[in-house]
């Protein structure tokens, strides 16, 4: 096991799921029912899939969560400490861990739908209980699968400890505070970004209004991820695109958890945002070009190697 001790420390808080996941030619039309070439079961969960990139991407990790006391439970926490996942703080809900049901087409694109089962039972209560892991982390990573109390809390947090918070705005809520801006780094795609501004995000140039935006509502930096276009970041001072790594794409599933964990770990190595940008994008770049969540994510070996093309 490669020593850790002075590696980045990343604490993230978020959902753990089973990903029940269907291959398909094209995706399905509402009404539409289609035959799927192929069905697998694979450890997902925004939480999980960030907290296992950003271990592999050389992070000391631990993460916040709840699993249920189904078959899938055990499963999915085996596979968290596979990956060097510190699972202390992963508590039982009675009832059934979370699912995500995905449609994946054969050009990559996807369709989700989350239950979120135990990941539902996560309270305000469970992220005091473990306030001492936020406050010793050099990162804290948050997403939106979980009920909003509790990331607001971890965000408050995280301001008073002085760790440096990085939010992925999937699944954007119906329903959200200004407190829920007050971090270092938001990281929406093009959709979340129209969905929360309430702007058309469909150009390069809407997509830095849209980033403007969101930094007036408080975040303190933007990378709004664009897909092949690569990914804008502004940062209330300047706005730079950072140019994307080409890759046949086969699934996106989980290429913006792996953009996030591997820009928690570089944004604390370099130093530098752009830099650690650019690193997230090599990182994304690769789990598009595979199937699956979890097992799509790369290595830091995979992610250097792509990173210096």
């Amino acid at each position: 096991m490669v020593d850790r001790s002075n590696a980045p420390s990343v604490v993230v808080l978020g959902s753990i799921n089973m990903d029940l996941v269907a291959h398909c030619k094209t995706l399905p039309r509402p009404g539409q029912t289609l035959t799927a070439g192929s069905f697998s079961e694979i450890p997902g969960g925004k939480g999980a899939n960030q907290a296992v990139a950003a271990s592999r991407a050389g992070a000391r990790v631990s993460m916040i969560g709840r699993l249920g006391q189904d078959a899938f439970a055990a499963r999915l926490r085996q596979g968290l400490q596979e990956d060097q996942v510190n699972v202390d703080a992963i508590q039982e809900s009675v009832g059934p861990s979370g699912v995500a049901l995905i449609n994946v087409a054969e050009d990559g694109e996807n369709q989700i739908v989350v239950v979120p089962g135990a990941n539902g039972c996560l309270t305000r209560q469970d992220v005091e209980q473990f306030s001492q892991l936020i406050a010793e982390a050099d990162v804290l990573l948050l997403q939106l699968e979980i009920p909003m109390d509790c990331v607001l809390h971890a965000i408050g947090i995280a301001k008073n400890c002085k760790t440096r918070v990085i939010l992925d705005t999937a699944p954007v809520p119906d329903h959200w505070s200004e407190e829920l801006f007050d971090v270092d780094l938001i990281c929406p795609n093009e959709t979340e970004a129209a969905a929360l501004t309430g702007q058309p995000v469909e150009t390069t140039k809407q997509a830095e209004t849209a980033a403007r935006t969101l930094h007036q509502f408080g975040a303190r930096a933007v990378a709004i991820t664009l897909g092949s276009s690569g990914t804008l970041l502004h940062d209330g001072m300047s706005t730079t695109l950072v140019e994307p790594f080409e890759t046949d794409s086969v699934d996106a599933t989980a290429a913006g958890d792996a953009f996030a964990g591997a820009v928690a770990v570089h944004w604390v190595e370099s130093g530098s945002l752009p830099a650690a940008i650019r690193f997230g994008n090599a990182a994304g770049s690769l789990a598009a070009s595979r199937t699956g969540a979890q097992p799509s994510l790369p290595k830091r070996v995979e992610i250097d190697m792509q990173h210096l093309k």
